[in-house]
């Protein structure tokens, strides 16, 4: 594997440096049919270089913030700033965002008629203009990087779960964004394949990406978040260092949730 992070290494996190705030939600409302609030007035602010961990129990809004957070879902009140782009905003704010805003979702969403190399060329030739050797290179590129040099001529029903969703992420890097979502990575795979998922993500954490992560892996968030978002009923109902929150979370509900967890 290609990636080999340093694992909740005191030293490294206190020496790491962040950026100026780069992602930033302010006061983000989402209700959908049924009058379910997804979204109950959320606001976050992630720096350059932050990896931002949000855990809570299912349907307390995490993936609906992630859709807010890369427009695939537009709130109902609030506003997203990314690097200087809002939503909603203007058609180019929208583009730019979508296309500075890498998504890895649940399920891998590969296109099954694409090889593992074209599936990641695809979206730099078309969004980007790239051109198709250039867009070839950096695909290449990437694929090595997440530990899939000998798998570019591979369709997706050769490929294990594991090393589709290390496509994917390959995918969304190749539009070089400044920010990944990561909206339950590793969830649809199997146990033994959910550790070399999480290794890539550990290496793009060690390497100073921009990460927020929806994610029930407690593990990985303790290693390599430096900060945890516990989700709620559609609210942020605590926030802490990640080694603060596991030692000693604030909230009764925040305590429960952990004790079923570890």
């Amino acid at each position: 594997m290609a990636f080999q992070a340093d694992r909740c290494d005191p030293a490294r996190a206190e020496a790491k440096v962040l950026g100026g705030v780069i992602v930033e939600a302010r006061g983000l409302r989402k209700t959908f049919a049924g009058g379910i609030e997804a979204l109950r007035g959320v606001s976050l602010a992630v720096r350059q270089g932050e990896v931002v961990v949000v855990v809570g129990p299912s349907g307390s809004g995490k993936s609906t913030l992630l859709r807010c957070l890369c427009g695939l879902e537009t709130p109902d009140a609030g506003e997203v700033v990314t690097d200087g782009a809002r939503l909603p905003g203007s058609r180019r704010d929208r583009d730019r965002i979508r296309t500075e805003t890498g998504m890895v979702f649940q399920h891998f969403n590969l296109f099954p008629h694409l090889t593992a190399l074209a599936n990641v060329t695809l979206a730099p030739r078309l969004a980007r203009g790239l051109p198709a050797d250039r867009a070839e290179a950096e695909a290449r590129a990437l694929l090595g990087r997440v530990g899939l040099k000998d798998k570019t001529g591979a369709y997706p029903a050769e490929l294990s779960g594991g090393q589709q969703q290390r496509v994917a992420i390959a995918r969304a890097l190749a539009m070089r964004p400044k920010v990944m979502l990561f909206d339950e990575a590793t969830s649809a795979l199997d146990p033994e394949m959910i550790g070399e998922v999480l290794e890539v993500m550990r290496g793009l954490a060690a390497e100073g990406m921009t990460m927020v992560v929806v994610t029930h892996e407690m593990g990985f968030a303790r290693e390599a978040g430096d900060r945890v978002l516990f989700m709620d009923q559609g609210r942020i109902e605590e926030e802490a260092g990640a080694a603060e929150f596991f030692l000693s979370p604030r909230g009764e509900r925040a305590r429960r949730f952990l004790s079923r967890m570890l």
